[in-house]
């Protein structure tokens, strides 16, 4: 699978190739990458839900990282604000996925 993240006029500013790795319907999805920026290549994403009550659990990593640098913090605060994204599509039917995603640095 590929993920393009694009600028507002619609030119791609960056992409990420994955396999989907495990899936347990209702529980948890994980992700290799294999292509994207090159401290991505190798590293894991994973989902793993809950039910609590009424709210459903996410529990997300992104893991495997060969060393912490600045772009793993950068990676970690996009990763939020594409999470409350994809929560308001789920609950309100909008999201705001890139190129109108929540800017958090001048890097895109």
């Amino acid at each position: 699978m590929t993920i393009r993240l694009t600028d507002p006029a619609g030119k791609e500013i960056g992409n990420m190739d994955f396999d989907v790795t495990k899936v347990d319907q209702d529980k948890m999805v994980h992700w290799r990458f294999t292509g994207g920026p090159p401290e991505w290549v190798g590293t894991d994403v994973t989902f793993d839900m809950s039910r609590q009550g009424e709210y459903t659990i996410v529990v997300f990593g992104h893991r495997n990282w060969r060393e912490a640098v600045e772009f793993t913090a950068h990676c970690s605060m996009k990763w939020a604000t594409f999470l409350l994204s994809l929560r308001a599509l789920v609950e309100t039917g909008r999201g705001k996925p890139s190129p109108d995603d929540l800017k958090i640095d001048n890097w895109n």
